[in-house]
């Protein structure tokens, strides 16, 4: 084939970029993994680099596998491509890895656990690699399949203790989810290279002025230089994109074929998977002599058959399928999809089944719909949204077509695309909806307004749906106005959102059977205050009765906000047991992350970073798990108690700049009710009463409340009688509401704050002992031990600081500790110098790997459970080791601050 002369010719020019590749394949040798992606225009030389690496992994085991054009919508077929030579390493995975994989590749029945796949590929590539070095070469990876691009940038991302190279090719310009590895972009050679290029062709006889217009219009791109000259005609200058000319010159070499020749490489161009066995049976099927048309097509130069079937280059497989008539391509698909299993490969069937429809057909329609059911299963939403976007495009019937088109864009909403989304409830919107249509559009455009940084139309689209649905389906209008309220919460923009809703809520008719909700509760809260809200707040977040679901479970960000605004510890971690359990039971990202959050958060605030740092350091691994950004929230709580200025201000500042960005109302009222802690800590009473200040006049759930003891304490230490006095009042009336242990004894120390009665001091004390709230049973020693110094009483003072001052020391709250501290030298005593902490030396992640490891975890279990491979725990605990300056884990197992 020309294209080994192609491939030897392209590396003309190139020599940083093998020396880059042959680094990058020693490292594995070495057991130094790394990930490089190599990005560049089409036919700039990215598959010739890629092909180099191959022939140069001497001693290493090499996987190739290519994105397909035809393929994007079919869920982890490209992870599929590469799981497959080592599959039988499967054994070697944990249980519920290797369960994850079989779901996902359809090799088993079940929903895959959807953030376990990257770390199951990760250790099913790690097993291989412990025989020999791995090389995995992935090409055209702009045309990988959403599912499969997510799961291999997170095995990109965690490669370094393995002897693994990950070599990805992908062109430009193109958005894609592999941004953070490592990248090299490749550019167009010299014009003295690219004449040495063309020298090295010597049948290339070109006059000067030729040449001279030839190096012009290539811009160096090696595969046009090659490729231009062969497509003749040098009459005009083309200023068509490089990428264009070169499959134009490919569609040149099908001008003389045979008719059976070209069909036959109009099936194999529409087949991505290059399987003889089903290639030849569909051009069987259309009539055509094999060996006849076969040997034609491969004098092109543009295809190989041998054990697969391979285009030259990726622009030879567009530029066939995309010459090849509209009739010749339904014929081609039409053929594939008969040759196709419709019990070992539906959705491939199905897919070209469609893709050879020439008008509706509800048959394909109806097989493409059990596509989607079946990608959704294992997690393959984009695959999903496609396949119901060209069944509704099939579908005869008006009212099917409508609800398809729909439901894609719900699909495509959950892969999030919004943009796709949106452009399919257009499609639809000038079409006669009837009313539950139209709400069911309505609250999928406001949805996809809640996903842009730049629309606040979000909440206006659900309430009308909600208001549309008002007299037809009470029930489910009020569905539409919480979504509305759980979607501001979840997204972070919940401002007015709640008020917007409570005033369109009185339009929907109250039935007599209907049990009060959090929507009431909410209501109740807004018009009559916490006095007379709470008891029906305390009712709706009850458990439910035996197999009874709560109603909050639909609703678990309100449930939570609720919980925390009402003082109530214990039925807020009620409802963060049930996110944990069903975020695991049922394999919730989303449940599990939100769950996990509020652990990191009830660590900081019950005095256990332990629990905290665990809490953040899994959350982090599952957000990288499944692409995102983690959860802030928690973070921000730890480094406020924690009380180290430098550490938190930064915090503090990054998070700020992505409220900016993201228009996060929620984030913004966490860092100043963080903030005004921090502050509290650090003694910096000003700061303080600021940010309190900011965080209660925003009003937000939860956040509000918790702010006003911090206003209490900033404002009496600065003097402002008046607003220590009116947030006292109000934090009163919600903590003498709810009638909790919390509640009451919070109250209680900031009642001492300003009235200076030491009643109200030992009432604090009395009630904090009876919460989990360890870190403001702390705060209330502390301002009593401050007030009795400035009473003069030094004994009895030092009773009070000392307590406060080792819980906070034990819990590394050192802005209060410090506090507390300083008071007790001011009455002689020296307090006890804190040793160093574990939680000072390490980072989360580390201090989390380390407290298993002390519990008695293997690597391979902390592997697990923190997606990443057991060489990686080990490199980590390497690092923990020199830091705590031990060299075993029976020593890290008697470190008596690591809980073990």
């Amino acid at each position: 084939m020309r294209s080994a002369a192609v491939s030897r010719g392209s590396l003309v020019g190139r020599s940083v970029e093998l020396k880059v590749l042959d680094e990058l394949i020693e490292g594995a040798r070495s057991g130094r993994g790394e990930s490089l992606v190599v990005r560049g225009e089409a036919g700039i030389g990215k598959s010739t680099l890629l092909a180099h690496a191959r022939d140069a992994a001497s001693g290493a085991r090499v996987i190739q596998v290519s994105g397909a054009e035809f393929e994007r919508e079919l869920p982890y077929s490209a992870l599929h491509q590469l799981c497959v030579p080592v599959l039988g390493h499967l054994a070697d995975l944990p249980t519920r890895h290797a369960d994850a994989l079989r779901v996902a590749f359809g090799l088993a029945a079940g929903t895959p656990d959807l953030f376990h796949i990257g770390a199951a590929t990760l250790g099913l590539l790690a097993a291989a690699a412990g025989v020999r070095p791995l090389l995995c070469v992935v090409d055209d990876a702009h045309w990988l399949d959403a599912a499969s691009a997510k799961a291999l940038a997170f095995v990109g991302r965690r490669v370094a203790s393995e002897p693994i190279a990950m070599l990805f090719a992908l062109r430009l310009p193109a958005s894609d989810d592999l941004h953070e590895l490592p990248s090299l972009d490749l550019t167009g050679l010299a014009d003295a290279e690219a004449r040495m290029l063309l020298a090295a062709h010597r049948h290339l006889l070109l006059d000067e002025q030729v040449l001279s217009r030839l190096l012009a219009e290539a811009r160096g791109n090696p595969l046009a230089l090659l490729e231009l000259p062969e497509a003749g005609g040098f009459g005009q200058p083309d200023t068509a994109a490089v990428p264009t000319r070169i499959e134009r010159s490919f569609r040149h070499r099908l001008s003389d074929l045979p008719d059976d020749a070209r069909l036959l490489l109009t099936v194999a161009s529409a087949d991505p998977t290059g399987d003889p066995t089903l290639v030849w049976p569909a051009t069987r099927l259309l009539g055509i002599d094999v060996s006849t048309a076969s040997a034609s097509a491969a004098a092109t130069g543009l295809v190989e058959f041998a054990a697969d079937i391979r285009f030259c280059h990726p622009l030879a497989r567009s530029a066939v399928y995309h010459a090849a008539s509209v009739g010749e391509r339904h014929r081609a698909h039409r053929a594939l999809a008969e040759a196709t299993s419709a019990v070992t490969d539906p959705d491939r069937r199905a897919w070209h089944r469609a893709q050879a429809s020439v008008g509706p057909d509800d048959d394909v329609a109806a097989e493409l719909v059990r596509s989607a059911t079946r990608a959704q299963t294992r997690g393959g939403v984009v695959a999903a949204a496609a396949f119901l976007e060209r069944a509704a495009e099939l579908s005869l019937n008006p009212a099917g077509r409508i609800e398809r088109t729909l439901a894609a864009a719900q699909a495509a909403l959950v892969a999030g695309r919004p943009d796709r989304a949106a452009a399919l409830i257009r499609a639809v919107e000038h079409t006669a909806l009837d009313e539950f249509q139209l709400a069911h559009a309505d609250l999928l455009r406001g949805q996809v307004a809640f996903q842009s940084h730049r629309d606040d139309s979000g909440p206006e689209f659900m309430i009308r749906a909600g208001r549309r649905l008002a007299g037809l389906d009470p029930e489910r209008a009020r569905r539409c106005f919480l979504d509305a309220i759980e979607t501001s919460l979840l997204v972070g923009r919940p401002s007015g959102v709640q008020d917007l809703v409570l005033a369109a809520v009185r339009s929907v008719p109250v039935t007599a059977s209907r049990q009060p909700d959090v929507l009431d509760a909410l209501g109740l809260l807004n018009s009559a205050g916490h006095r007379s809200a709470i008891p029906l707040i305390q009712q709706v977040l009850e458990d439910g009765n035996g197999s009874c679901r709560p109603g909050w479970t639909g609703y678990p960000a309100l449930a939570l906000m609720l919980a925390a605004e009402i003082w109530d510890p214990h039925r807020y971690w009620t409802i963060v047991e049930w996110l944990l359990r069903t975020g695991r039971e049922s394999g919730s990202p989303l449940l599990l992350r939100l769950g996990l959050a509020q652990v990191g958060s009830y660590g900081a605030l019950t005095a256990d970073p332990e629990l905290a740092t665990a809490a953040i350091a899994e959350e982090e691994a599952i957000a990288d798990a499944t692409g995102g950004p983690p959860v802030p929230y928690p973070r921000l709580h730890l480094a406020a108690m924690r009380g180290r200025r430098a550490e938190a201000l930064a915090l503090f500042e990054s998070a700020t700049a992505a409220a900016t960005i993201s228009g996060s109302g929620l984030l913004t009222s966490n860092i100043d009710w963080a903030s005004a802690v921090l502050h509290n800590g650090l003694a910096d009473y000003p700061a303080a009463l600021t940010a309190a200040r900011r965080a209660v006049a925003d009003g937000t759930l939860f956040l509000a409340s918790f702010s006003l003891p911090e206003l209490v304490e900033a404002a009496v230490r600065c003097g402002e009688t008046d607003a220590a006095g009116a947030a006292l009042e109000s934090l009163v009336e919600r903590a003498d509401a709810s009638g909790t242990a919390t509640g009451l004894g919070i109250a209680a120390y900031a009642r001492g704050l300003v009235t200076g009665s030491e009643e109200h001091y030992r009432t604090a004390i009395a009630y904090l002992e009876r919460s989990p709230l360890s870190a403001y049973r702390a705060r209330a020693h502390l301002v009593y031990g401050e007030w009795l110094r400035r009473e003069g009483r030094r004994l009895d003072c030092r009773t009070h600081l000392r307590t406060a001052h080792r819980l906070l020391s034990e819990a590394g709250f050192d802005g209060f500790a410090r506090r507390a501290a300083t008071e007790l030298r001011a009455t002689g005593e020296r307090p006890r110098r804190r040793s160093p902490h574990t939680y000072d030396q390490l980072t989360i992640q580390e201090l989390h790997i380390a407290r298993l490891v002390a519990a008695g975890a293997t690597s391979s279990e902390v592997a697990a459970q923190l997606f990443i491979s057991p060489r990686t725990v080990d490199a980590h605990l390497r690092n923990i080791f020199r830091k705590l300056g031990i060299n075993s884990r029976r020593q890290l197992r008697h470190r008596p601050d690591l809980g073990a």
